[in-house]
C-alpha cells in the first residue's frame, strides 16, 4: 500500500512538472498554430536565469527565499525571451508554417549549443531547500515534499490560467482567435498584440517550468529543457492542442503512466509507455491536434 501510495504522489507531481511546462506549448499553439520546437530554450533560459540569480544573492539568505527570487527572475527572464523569439523570429513567418518549424527549431539547436559554451556541458548542481529536500510520512508512504510543491504550483497555474481565459478581456479575444481568427481581425482587434502577450506568457510558464525542473534534476544542464520538451509535447499531443483542461489530464495520465511502468516493469520502460500511449491516442482519437482553448 505505502509503495502505491507513494508511485501515485510521485507520478502525480511529475504530472505537474509536464503540465507546467505544456500549459504555454498549448496556449501559443492553440491561437496562433505555431508549433514552437524553441520551447524548451525558453526553459532552459529560466533554469540557467534562477541558477545565476541564486548564486548571486547574499550567501546568508535562507535557500528557499534566494529560490523565491530565482522564480520571480525565471519567469520573468522566459517572458522577455517569449517575447523577443515572438517578435523578431515568429511574426514575419506566421503564414510560412515550414519556415515557423525550422526557424524554431534552429533556435532550439543554438540555444542549447550556446549554454554549452558559456558554462560548459556538465550539469551545475542547485542548491534546494531544506524542507522540499525532506519527506513527509502518508499511509506508511515516506513522500517527497517537493512532490507537494510542483502540485501546488501546477494546480495555481491551472486555475490562473482559466481565470484569464474567462474572465478577462484578453481571454475573451484568446478564445475567440482559436475560433476564427480572421473575424477577430476583421473587428479591429490587434491579433498581433494578442500573439505577443500569449507567447510571453508561455515563455513566462516555460521559464517557471525550468527552474521547477532543476529542483527536481538537483541540478542545471543545457539540454535539460530539450528533454523536458518532449514530454511537453507528447502531454499537448494527448490532452489535444489548444485545451487547457485536457492538457492537465494528459499530464497527470503520462506522469502516473510513467512511474507506474518504471517501477511495475523496468527501469526505462515508463518512456516507451508514455510513446505508447501516444501512439493509442493517436490511432483511436485522431481529431486530438485541434483541441480548443478551454
Amino acid at each position: 500500500m505505502s509503495d502505491l501510495v507513494l508511485l501515485l504522489v510521485t507520478g502525480l507531481g511529475l504530472g505537474a512538472l509536464y503540465f507546467i511546462a505544456a500549459s504555454g506549448l498549448s496556449l501559443i499553439y492553440g491561437l496562433m498554430g505555431v508549433l514552437n520546437f524553441a520551447h524548451g530554450v525558453f526553459m532552459t533560459a529560466g533554469a540557467y536565469a534562477s541558477w545565476l540569480t541564486m548564486g548571486a544573492l547574499p550567501v546568508e539568505w535562507p535557500v528557499a527565499v534566494r529560490l523565491v527570487v530565482g522564480v520571480l527572475v525565471a519567469v520573468a527572464v522566459g517572458a522577455v525571451v517569449g517575447l523577443v523569439v515572438e517578435v523578431v523570429l515568429i511574426r514575419p513567418l506566421y503564414r510560412h508554417h515550414i519556415q515557423q518549424v525550422l526557424v524554431t527549431v534552429g533556435l532550439s539547436l543554438a540555444g542549447v549549443a550556446a549554454a554549452q559554451g558559456i558554462w560548459g556541458a556538465d550539469p551545475r548542481p542547485v542548491e534546494k531547500p531544506g524542507w522540499m529536500s525532506g519527506t513527509t510520512v502518508v499511509l506508511g508512504a515516506r513522500l517527497p515534499n517537493d512532490r507537494f510543491v510542483y502540485v501546488l504550483v501546477a494546480v495555481a497555474l491551472f486555475a490562473g490560467l482559466l481565470a484569464l481565459l474567462h474572465l478577462t478581456r484578453l481571454g475573451l479575444v484568446i478564445r475567440a482567435g482559436v475560433e476564427n481568427r480572421t473575424m477577430v481581425e476583421a473587428l479591429g482587434i490587434n491579433v498581433h498584440r494578442t500573439f505577443t502577450i500569449v507567447f510571453a506568457l508561455g515563455g513566462a510558464a516555460a521559464g517557471l517550468a525550468g527552474v521547477l525542473y532543476s529542483q527536481y534534476a538537483g541540478s542545471v544542464s543545457p539540454a535539460q529543457g530539450s528533454s523536458l520538451l518532449i514530454f511537453a509535447f507528447i502531454v499537448v499531443v494527448i490532452g489535444g492542442t489548444g485545451s487547457l483542461a485536457g492538457t492537465a489530464v494528459a499530464a497527470v495520465v503520462v506522469g502516473l503512466v510513467q512511474q507506474l511502468a518504471n517501477y511495475y516493469a523496468a527501469s526505462g520502460v515508463g518512456d516507451l509507455s508514455v510513446v505508447l500511449l501516444l501512439a493509442l491516442v493517436l490511432l483511436l482519437r485522431p481529431t486530438s491536434l485541434k483541441g480548443a482553448t478551454a
